[in-house]
């Protein structure tokens, strides 16, 4: 695109680098009734005893967090330890949960290449422990909060989390509130440098000084490793626990995927179509400004949402449907799969007591457009929304020109400040740097 067409965002991408805007792929203008009573068979059972093929394991079946010993004793060591994790955007959504954090669905969704949170965490020996939290060099005192309270939650899975002390520095890659998931990238980001940390500490612990720690991109290829930081990030934001894989991920337990469960995420690393595995997604920034109603509230309201029992039996029987179309590149059945995800999340939202409504007339106004130029040209661009106002332009790598004229042409307007993120299918989070 020629320069003199470029614009500035006011305000939206404040504090990002010029080069972090490139690598983020800004673009150039852009830059009822109880549940217990929904169920014949289940009256008065836990919500993880109504769905056969969703149960929870014990924790202690299903691996990750309780599968070690503690300490006997936590060795007194400074250091720090940086991860890169990226968010991710579901096609099967997860809408309603229960207990810790667990699933009410299974979902899929697939993690993003440019927008990705950076987590640096320094730690050093400090009796009590304590946090200290900053994004993007700034104090926030919201998010101090939810990170002390995240951190109080695992201390029976961390213990030594209350004799150090945590300096944690957080960065994105995107603008903040521009309706990508920033949580599921932050916390995943940050789970995997506390799962770090606990190996180091525990190494040291086994063995001395003088033990020999693994390379950090090792963790990349250790199953436990992953599994734990998966559940661990789960506890601070649901999503967040498939950000810790790349590409295409599945968390609740189906019996189409044998190896899912509700703890964790699994990544699917076979029988993906070559045309899936960079699959773009353009996200056209329609409103950045705080949801009139957030993701907690709204899971919380399926509690009490007449459509709830359908959606969750709509769920799971799309699961084995999308994997099959994963499998064989079908572009049609994807888009009237993915489309229709979107829009039943949404439909719940306006169904819930009270209702709401996180699309915006121009969320609207941009579907039509997507609709009318792929019955004109007949390429497969279609659509998905997470929990807000923003779409995910969803189209095949080859088809890029035409997509982007699309958007620079038809769909730009539609964006606040003519806002829009390039993004595709990405390979997952990586360590920043060695322990030190």
């Amino acid at each position: 695109m020629k320069s003199e067409k470029k614009k500035e965002i006011d305000g939206l991408t404040d504090g990002v680098s010029d080069s972090t805007k490139c690598a983020a792929g800004l673009s150039p203008q852009s830059q009822g009734l109880p549940l217990s009573d929904r169920f014949p068979q289940s009256q008065g059972l836990p919500l993880s005893d109504r769905f056969p093929q969703s149960q929870s394991l014990p924790l202690s079946q299903s691996l990750p967090l309780s599968d070690r010993l503690p300490l006997k004793e936590t060795p007194a060591l400074e250091g720090s330890v940086a991860w890169e994790a990226p968010s991710n955007i579901a096609l099967i959504k997860y809408w309603g949960k229960y207990g810790q954090q667990m699933p009410a669905n299974p979902s899929i969704s697939f993690s993003l290449k440019a927008c990705v949170s950076q987590t640096k965490v320094h730690f050093k020996p400090q009796s009590g422990g304590g946090v200290r939290f900053s994004l993007s060099g700034q104090q926030n005192p919201d998010f101090q909060t939810r990170i002390e309270k995240f951190l109080n939650s695992v201390e029976l899975h961390y213990p030594w989390l209350r004799e150090y002390a945590l300096d944690i520095a957080s960065t994105n890659s995107f603008p903040h509130s521009s309706g990508i998931a920033s949580s599921a990238s932050g916390f995943a980001a940050l789970a995997l440098c506390v799962e770090q940390i606990d190996q180091h500490l525990r190494l040291t612990a086994e063995q001395g000084s003088a033990v020999h720690h693994p390379e950090p991109s090792a963790h990349l290829a250790d199953a436990h490793f992953l599994n734990r930081a998966s559940q661990l990030a789960r506890l601070g934001s649901g999503s967040a626990c498939r950000s810790v894989y790349g590409g295409w991920v599945q968390w609740g337990m189906h019996p189409a995927t044998p190896e899912s469960r509700n703890e964790y995420a699994i990544a699917h690393q076979s029988a993906i179509h070559p045309v899936f595995t960079d699959y773009r997604d353009t996200i056209l920034l329609i409103h950045k400004g705080v949801k009139q109603t957030g993701s907690t509230a709204g899971h919380k309201l399926m509690e009490g949402n007449p459509y709830a029992d359908a959606r969750y039996r709509q769920a799971n029987e799309r699961i084995p449907r999308l994997l099959s179309i994963l499998a064989s590149g079908d572009l049609t059945e994807f888009g009237l799969l993915v489309e229709s995800e979107a829009l039943t999340l949404h439909a719940l939202m306006m169904a819930s007591e009270p209702s709401f409504m996180l699309m915006m007339p121009n969320t609207l106004a941009a579907i039509r457009e997507i609709q009318a130029f792929r019955k004109q040209n007949g390429l497969p661009v279609h659509y998905t929304l997470d929990a807000g106002a923003n779409l995910h332009l969803l189209y095949p790598a080859q088809h890029e020109t035409e997509v982007m004229l699309l958007i620079n042409n038809s769909l730009m307007q539609y964006c606040e400040n003519q806002a829009y993120i390039c993004d595709s299918v990405g390979t997952g989070p990586r360590p920043i740097n060695p322990l030190v």
